[in-house]
């Protein structure tokens, strides 16, 4: 038990209280004064509080550090999801009626599709022929592809040879684009990509891209996420974040990590340095990290493999940049006093840019950056404790490894005999190394309690059909992948992730005990964050008499139910 004051300004009790503090890992009651952690303890203990909240038993937790958020991603009102629409039928079906209700729109936008969705082959313009005549723009779940129309395509130019500064149009045997563009987010949040993306695509204005974030804010407060992660923000669009802050709308803390492209000079690493230098870090707001790429996804055979694709012979995908260059750029940044956040899918794009972490150490002479590798799909055996010795965070997604989203395209492409590379999020936990958990929303559901849930069962949503079983974990590591690990990461251990006096009182009541539901998974898809709170304000409360629980849409459920 600590006790510091006589008087807290905010008291939880009678609630099963994680700390994640080693020296005293449960707790009755948290006292809050001033935006810090001020008593942790018995309820018995506990201070008077002018204010008094009763949790009746329920978990309490440091709040959610969602690592890895695109939350410039959001969700467009004036676009169509395509979340659960897995036969060209229905794909069909949800773009006409977008298309007939809303006249107004010059370009007919969706997204979320699944690459799956024609069978054998990647989708292409003739599959959305008769839909309308104006141009049709979908992107796919993961952000890394897009599927136009033939009205599109000519829009662009495309059908007259031009080319996008966004993605790379594939060509069928005669030279012709088909429709479908791949390397798509990597390009698109280029300086070049943007503009071209703000000029022609109305989806992209900075007008809806802030309408997106504002909305993506909210849903996180509503799923107790206390620090979010933003982990691609194009310079062009620091902007955006900086008007939210000045408006008091970031409900949560936020760490913006600066695009970097691969095929970036000197003079835009330049460029980054004097942006964290000449924007001071404040309480919600904080730029510092780079974004880096060594390579794509695995879906369209586009990430890196040390062996050939089981379905493609011959092909092993390729690196983002020459070999060389990424360690080359991730030495500069460094050197540079930048930590990186590195996306890596393929084993040999993982291999890549562990290579790239050593030899900046090395030639450096740094230590303790803390430099990640973001998602880690496919991890060759040889290279798993090298995260732990390199002190190389690794920021996965337990959604992603769920079968109803890999089954069919990542599953095939990468073949059963290298499934046990999949994913592995226990055997990195055991090897020492610091595994910090994330949604990568708007690919995977914002909600970290369907992470938690896919963390413990490696199984889809209804429970229906799983793999990998061995790199299941439990509630409690699952739980200190989203806090304590999280904070670790952006170097940020000491006042986040955890619940001890002094700490920045950033915590979560949940609906119940979630550690009486972890044999039954499954019903952690039935709770809910009941109260957020960020440095001592209460900014979501579920409880509050009369709050009203906003309609679920797609993947935004952060609320009592996600059946």
């Amino acid at each position: 038990m600590e006790r510091n004051i006589v008087l807290t300004d905010l008291l939880f009790t009678r609630g099963r209280v994680r700390t994640f503090d080693d020296a005293a890992p449960w707790a009755e009651a948290v006292g809050v004064t001033d935006g810090v952690i001020t008593y942790v303890g018995p309820a018995a203990d506990a201070p008077a509080a002018r204010e008094t909240r009763d949790l009746g038993g329920a978990l309490l937790t440091p709040g959610i550090i969602d690592s890895h958020n695109h939350l410039l991603l959001g969700f467009d009102p004036d676009a169509v999801s395509l979340e659960g629409a897995e036969t060209l039928a229905e794909v069909r079906r949800r773009i006409s009626d977008l298309a007939q209700r809303r006249p107004d729109l010059t370009w007919v936008c969706a997204e979320n599709a699944v690459y799956s969705v024609v069978e054998g082959r990647r989708p292409r313009a003739d599959d959305l022929a008769g839909l309308t005549e104006r141009p049709v723009f979908v992107t796919t779940y993961d952000q890394h592809s897009v599927w136009l129309n033939e009205p599109a395509m000519r829009a662009l130019g495309l059908l007259d040879g031009a080319r996008i500064a966004w993605g790379n149009p594939e060509l069928d045997e005669e030279g012709r684009p088909t429709g479908w563009v791949t390397d798509f987010y990597t390009s698109a949040m280029t300086s070049a990509g943007l503009a071209a993306l703000q000029r022609d695509i109305p989806m992209y204005s900075p007008q809806r891209r802030y309408r997106k974030l504002l909305g993506s804010l909210e849903m996180a407060t509503r799923c107790g996420i206390t620090t979010v992660v933003e982990p691609q923000v194009p310079l062009a669009e620091v902007g955006l974040l900086e008007t939210a802050r000045e408006a008091g709308l970031l409900s949560s803390r936020v760490i913006a990590a600066l695009f970097h492209p691969i095929d970036a000079d000197a003079s835009l690493r330049r460029d980054l340095r004097t942006a964290v230098d000449d924007i001071p870090a404040t309480s919600r707001l904080r730029l510092g990290p780079v974004k880096l790429y060594a390579d794509d996804v695995i879906e369209p055979h586009t990430a890196w493999m040390l062996e050939d694709y089981a379905n493609r012979p011959g092909h092993r995908g390729h690196p983002s940049a020459p070999v060389g260059e990424l360690t080359r750029i991730i030495s500069e940044l460094d050197r540079l006093g930048f930590q990186t956040h590195t996306h890596a899918t393929g084993d040999g794009g993982i291999r890549l840019a562990l290579d790239a972490i050593e030899a900046a150490g090395r030639s450096n002479r740094t230590a303790d950056r803390r430099h990640g590798i973001v998602h880690v799909e496919c991890l060759h055996p040889d290279d798993l404790a090298r995260f732990s010795a390199l002190g190389v965070t690794a920021a996965m997604q337990p959604r992603h490894c769920s079968p109803d989203l890999v089954a069919g395209t990542w599953m095939e492409n990468v073949g059963e005999e290298r499934w046990d590379r999949a994913w592995q999020i226990r055997s990195l936990m055991a090897s020492g190394a610091h595994v910090a958990l994330s949604s990568d929303w708007q690919v995977g559901e914002m909600d970290p309690l369907v992470g938690m849930y896919s963390a413990l069962t490696r199984a889809t949503l209804d429970g229906t059909t799983s793999w990998t079983p061995e790199q299941r974990i439990d509630l409690d590591a699952a739980l200190a992948g989203y806090t304590r690990e999280g904070a670790w990461a952006w170097h940020a251990e000491q006042e986040l992730g955890v619940i001890r006096v002094g700490a920045a009182a950033d915590l979560v009541a949940w609906s119940s005990d979630l550690y009486e539901l972890q044999d039954e998974p499954a019903a952690l898809l039935d709770e809910h964050a009941a109260l957020t709170v960020v440095g001592g304000e209460i900014v979501h409360d579920a409880t509050a008499s009369g709050a009203v629980r906003e309609p679920e849409t797609p993947r935004t459920q952060c609320s009592a139910t996600h059946h």
